[in-house]
């Protein structure tokens, strides 16, 4: 079973992750993460900490001569800014410390709720493994995955289509040219119009001292029919994929397919028509309103998620607040932010997703070695040319 942890603060010495389940054999650099955690790190709207970090992987566990060992895979990233945070952020007990406590919470974000829950008045002590720094571990689990799920042709992509109600017009092209000019573009939109406006919405925003969201796509292409179950509630894939987006800092919505468009029209506009193509023996569909995923299990064609995103919580010209320890009236406490971070959030979904894809690959082929999952995976391709 594919399964993963993290770990860490924002502002702490590391973050680490640890992935098990992925089998032995799969060729796996520090390279091939490293690519991933720089595409994490881009983005027009990022904050000054991206001028610090430059986040870079060591592999401490799981991987001989360049091969997964079947093992479990610990997968370190160092944090740079902790030498301005030793201090604040030691793991012993200091007579002093210089910085005052973090007691404005700031509306939207973690502070109040996991103050409250954690019965905390220093809410550095929550919003350190709240924040999004957290992602960063996310996004090196999902490279591994990545990485394997390659091996069988299948490919996790994304691209942002809003920022601030600024919609992108996605070009009628081959979705491997769109995904060429998301990754060429600052804000990962494949619109260049729409994204000199999505820049100049940015700018406007951060003049006043606020903050912007906006809404993203991610496909998977290549899945195999039959991905997920609908035995069980908790086994269907499109509610295992809402859950990984969900949990992504700041996601507020998520759709498949169509999405909420489908509860607006007819079921002959909803539905997807079936059609055998005789010389490649499968079944197809011309349209793609259910995005791959029926009864929670994949069926053969792209899975195709939108996420929105709110804008960042933290505001330079900030919100109302309250003191925590006075409950005086005050504005809330301001943290090194971003202005937009959805470009960021595009490729943090694209590890979410990946990871729930791998997960469900595995259940159904999973093999103690990458050579008995081919086997395995072969088998099935097999049936279905027979079926």
């Amino acid at each position: 079973m594919l399964r993963y942890l993290t770990a860490g603060e924002s502002h702490g010495k590391s973050l680490t992750a640890i992935i098990e389940g992925i089998p032995a054999g799969l060729n796996l650099l520090e390279g091939n993460i490293n690519s991933e955690l720089a595409r994490r790190q881009k983005g027009y709207g990022r904050g000054k900490r991206m001028e610090i970090e430059k986040d870079e992987v060591e592999i401490t566990s799981g991987i001989r001569l360049g091969k997964t060992l079947g093992s479990p895979i610990t997968l370190v990233i160092r944090n740079r800014d902790w030498e301005n945070w030793k201090k604040l952020m030691s793991i012993h007990p200091q007579e002093k410390v210089e910085t005052e406590h973090f007691d404005r919470p700031r509306p939207g974000h973690a502070d109040l709720a996991g103050a409250l829950k954690y019965n905390e008045k220093d809410l550095r002590n929550v919003l350190e493994r709240s924040s999004a720094r957290e992602t960063t571990g996310r996004v090196a689990a999902g490279a591994v995955v990545k990485k394997f799920l390659a091996e069988f042709g299948i490919v996790v992509m994304s691209y942002v289509v809003e920022v601030g109600g600024i919609k992108a017009e996605i070009p009628d092209l081959p979705l491997d040219e769109i995904f060429s000019w998301a990754e060429d573009s600052e804000l990962r939109c494949p619109d260049k119009i729409a994204e000199l406006k999505m820049k100049d919405r940015i700018e406007e925003v951060r003049n006043k001292g606020d903050s912007v969201g906006g809404v993203f796509e991610v496909v998977v292409r290549n899945v195999p029919p039959g991905l997920g179950s609908f035995m069980q509630w908790d086994l269907r894939l499109d509610g295992k994929i809402a859950q990984a987006l969900m949990s992504i800092q700041a996601i507020k919505g998520v759709e498949i397919g169509i999405g909420f468009e489908a509860g607006r029209q007819p079921g002959s506009q909803v539905h997807d028509e079936i059609f055998y193509d005789q010389s490649k023996k499968r079944f197809f569909h011309r349209t793609n309103r259910a995005g791959g995923i029926e009864g929670g299990v994949t069926n053969g064609e792209d899975i195709i998620v939108r996420a929105a995103m709110k804008p960042i919580a933290t505001l330079y010209s900030p919100l109302q607040s309250v003191n925590l320890k006075t409950k005086e009236p005050e504005l809330a406490s301001v943290e090194r932010s971003d202005i937009c971070r959805v470009p960021s959030a595009s490729v943090i979904a694209e590890a979410a997703v990946a990871l729930e894809i791998g997960r469900a690959f595995l259940e159904k082929f999973g093999g103690d070695s990458l050579d008995e999952t081919r086997r395995n995976y072969q088998g099935y391709i097999n049936q279905l040319s027979n079926f």
